[in-house]
């Protein structure tokens, strides 16, 4: 089987990945969780993790039912590093509901004219309509990670986006949408571990790009600019919920808990929402990177 980008990833996870993260990923069985310091040491089991996912997603269709007849706006943004499974916490969200009222946003890179607007112009086109639930699989904040780390925007450009993003998001709250932001964080030695999965399996290879294969060397410029973003975007009127998402089912549950929790529909079942695990959810002061503190010895 042809690997994709030749095998680079596996080639890091030989010779370029820290030896404690080759050993973690080595030593581990499927369901352990790989971060030291995580608050829990293998993954949810499944017969648990279904039971809460079916329920919290019945309210979540009941949910945008009062969203569809209320006419009101939510706008749920999903950042984190590549594989911190932003995507498949999305797809639990949507995957019951009527999708005509619940749309994905995940744009590619800008157009050369796209290049040429106001950065959150593009964004902006894709914001709710009324009764709509909108998700955007990375957003606005791509300058102030992604673009910064591989050099896609000037200092300027980034300062400028520190200054204009609070703004933004205070002006689509003070016209009523309701705007949620989750940061997924994931560990050094579980990203790699799911990276290493999708070359291998032709069924997800697509989900791999040149920026994740470079993303490998790059995870302490990622760590300082993911601190930094959190750090100057964190706001009263937009605040980002930071989970732990190196176990992914306890990931998904948090994820569509706070979004139940912030949106004010009618009829919540409040017992079938459950208590938030604020071992694993809670704001920036959850954000975590133990891995960037232990020396890289190849």
């Amino acid at each position: 089987m042809t690997l994709p980008f030749d095998g680079a990833i596996s080639a890091y996870f030989q010779h370029g990945a820290p030896a404690h993260i080759r050993e973690a990923i080595r030593a581990a069985d499927k369901s352990d969780i790989l971060e030291p310091d995580h608050p829990y040491t293998s993954q949810m089991k499944r017969k648990d993790y279904e039971a809460q996912l079916r329920a919290m997603q019945i309210e979540l269709v009941r949910m945008q039912a009062w969203t569809k007849a209320s006419g009101a706006r939510i706008s749920i943004v999903f950042e984190g590093r590549d594989a911190a499974g932003k995507g498949s916490t999305i797809k639990r969200i949507r995957e019951n509901l009527n999708p005509r009222g619940a749309r994905v946003v995940a744009l590619p890179k800008p157009s050369d004219t796209e290049a040429t607007q106001w950065y959150f112009q593009r964004y902006a086109a894709h914001l709710p309509a009324a009764g709509e639930i909108v998700c955007f699989d990375r957003s606005w904040y791509n300058r102030g990670v992604v673009e910064h780390v591989f050099g896609f925007c000037t200092d300027a450009e980034r300062a400028l986006f520190f200054d204009q993003a609070p703004a933004f998001e205070r002006m689509l709250t003070q016209d009523g949408v309701i705007l949620i932001k989750f940061w997924l964080n994931v560990g050094r030695a579980e990203q790699l571990r799911r990276f290493l999965s999708r070359e291998g399996d032709p069924l997800k290879q697509w989900k791999l790009s040149w920026i994740d294969v470079e993303g490998l060397k790059k995870w302490d410029e990622y760590s300082a600019a993911i601190r930094e973003t959190l750090d100057r975007t964190h706001t009263g009127h937009a605040p980002w919920t930071v989970i732990r998402s190196d176990d992914k089912r306890r990931a998904r549950l948090a994820a569509i808990r706070s979004v139940l929790n912030a949106v004010p529909y009618h009829g919540k079942d409040t017992g079938a929402i459950g208590a938030s695990d604020l071992a694993i959810s809670g704001g920036p002061d959850l954000w975590t990177d133990a891995s960037a503190d232990r020396t890289a010895d190849g």
